[in-house]
């Protein structure tokens, strides 16, 4: 069971915590960096080989992390020359199994990721996708009218939308993969919006536990403030 890691961001929305040091490596609690609690979870999950991709700070990030030999999982690095989006960086590694983990490096969560690829192999999707409940409020009152008259037809204070987001956490086809120029600048939004014109077997799989977004500012200073409840969940007390 193989995993591919995504850490080659700038981290921008974290300044100036990634001044200095690459976002996976952000620390938790005072205690462990976001990318160690990530491969903790996957050796815990069956995981036994990782591929990190980097780029901003690489030499860090191999000096941290090492070969693996410390957590019990092999670690390699794919490097990114130029910021290849979310997918183009999996197209230059050149010995991907026929089906794989991949995850942005800035996620924490419960989720299981080994339950998550087994269904993804038994079911042999091109795609899987993990995907989480957001409530996005608007701070305003929202209205409706008629484009040719201007009269009014609906008005909404402040409402609460809910979207199914992606989690940054999906497993892929190597065939998917293949697919793709290699090397070019290739997202994830790209990806979805290519397979339902091709009609590819893309599956969702919702998620209802703690998922956080170490890159946005609200959800770092969240996990810091309620570490001591969140640890457990995150498997540290292990």
């Amino acid at each position: 069971m193989r995993a591919i890691l995504l850490a080659g961001g700038l981290g921008t929305r974290l300044k100036p915590y990634t001044t200095l040091i690459p976002k996976p490596l952000v620390p938790i609690g005072g205690e462990v960096s976001i990318l160690e609690i990530v491969i903790r979870q996957l050796v815990r999950d069956g995981f036994t080989h990782a591929t990190i991709a980097i780029s901003h700070l690489a030499e860090l990030m191999m000096a941290f992390l090492g070969d693996g030999s410390r957590w019990g999982i092999a670690i390699d690095y794919v490097t990114e020359p130029e910021p290849l989006g979310t997918i183009g960086p999996l197209t230059r590694i050149p010995d991907l199994p026929e089906h794989f983990l991949v995850m942005n490096g800035d996620v924490l969560t419960d989720f299981d990721y080994g339950a998550f690829y087994r269904a993804h192999v038994a079911r042999g999707n091109a795609v899987s996708v993990a995907s989480f409940k957001r409530d996005s409020k608007i701070d305003f009152g929202v209205l409706r009218y008629d484009d040719e008259t201007g009269k009014l037809t609906h008005f909404e204070e402040k409402p609460v939308y809910h979207f199914d987001v992606s989690m940054g956490v999906y497993c892929i086809a190597r065939s998917t993969i293949e697919a793709l120029p290699r090397g070019k600048k290739y997202g994830f939004d790209e990806l979805m919006i290519d397979g339902l014109k091709a009609g590819a077997d893309i599956r969702i799989q919702p998620f209802g536990g703690l998922w956080l977004d170490i890159g946005r500012p609200d959800d770092y200073d969240y996990v810091n403030e309620n570490y001591a409840t969140l640890k457990p969940r995150l498997g540290l007390d292990r």
